[in-house]
């Protein structure tokens, strides 16, 4: 095998390469997604997402960020795995599972014109959540830790805009007291109720959206009596829609799921499959 064929998609902005790795086996994926990930030399993305069987789901998903470290779990990628097998007719079912490091996740695929447009994911419930003090050198003395199945660090501020996210972002990623490194959302409640929110993503960076973290914002939200369970996260990609459902104590995210592109990729130039 010399070329492998990938999809380029997006959930609210938070795009990743696609292959089906049941077809397109890829040895060093690590490397791969370092090498593809690249915006000038690569196809350019947030990371590199592995689409394989599972004896436990219907689906598995393994995800690499775009240094090259593996993530336990990604909201937005969920989602268009999740377009991904019904649109190329992988499955033919609305309801399905996907495997993943973070345990089994269970999504509704939302059709228009048998397409896959909007896909719901139970994420299950969130945990470790608690107040963290921050020392005044990061700029920001207080946040919320949740993890959603990956750390999150949420940080409330009257105004996201003026946010430096490339300064503080990885300073706070590397804070002593996530020794795995952490995920970093800046969120501001809008008049509205609504929360605009950006996103620092560990081992990504900068990133248009994140799925996990707007969940994350969510549950901090909610368990700091800033918002109610039910609420929309605006983010510099899209909007999610964010339920914290009392009956399981699980998190509901909706969200689009966009279809970029279809390319290939020649092995021959590369070596690193």
């Amino acid at each position: 095998m010399t070329t492998i064929r990938f999809s380029k998609m997006h959930g609210a902005g938070n795009d990743y390469i696609y292959v089906d790795t049941t077809r397109y086996p890829i040895e060093h994926p690590a490397k791969a997604a370092i090498a593809w990930s690249a915006p000038h030399t690569g196809i350019g993305s947030d990371g590199l997402v592995l689409i394989g069987k599972s004896n436990v789901a219907d689906f598995s998903m393994r995800i690499f960020n775009a240094d090259g470290s593996e993530a336990r779990m990604c909201g937005n990628a969920s989602r268009c795995i999740g377009k991904y097998v019904y649109d190329y007719k992988l499955t033919g079912k609305t309801e399905i599972s996907i495997e993943t490091l973070s345990g089994i996740k269970n999504l509704r695929l939302n059709l228009v014109d048998d397409k896959v447009e909007t896909v719901t994911v139970d994420m299950g419930a969130p945990c470790d959540i608690h107040p963290v003090r921050l020392d005044e050198r990061y700029g920001y003395t207080e946040g919320t830790a949740v993890s959603m199945g990956n750390p999150h660090l949420v940080i409330f501020v009257d105004d996201v805009s003026k946010v430096d996210l490339e300064q503080v972002g990885p300073l706070l990623e590397h804070h002593p007291l996530f020794p795995d490194r952490t995920n970093v959302e800046f969120a501001q409640i809008l008049p509205d109720n609504t929360i605009r929110m950006r996103v620092w993503e560990r081992g990504s960076g900068i990133t248009q959206a994140c799925g996990t973290g707007a969940c994350a914002t969510a549950v901090a939200a909610a368990n700091t009596g800033r918002c109610g369970s039910r609420l929309t996260v605006i983010m510099d990609g899209g909007t999610l829609q964010i339920a914290w459902n009392d009956a399981d104590g699980h998190i509901y995210m909706t969200g689009p799921a966009v279809h970029v592109f279809d390319g290939e990729i020649d092995l021959t130039k590369d070596n690193i499959a």
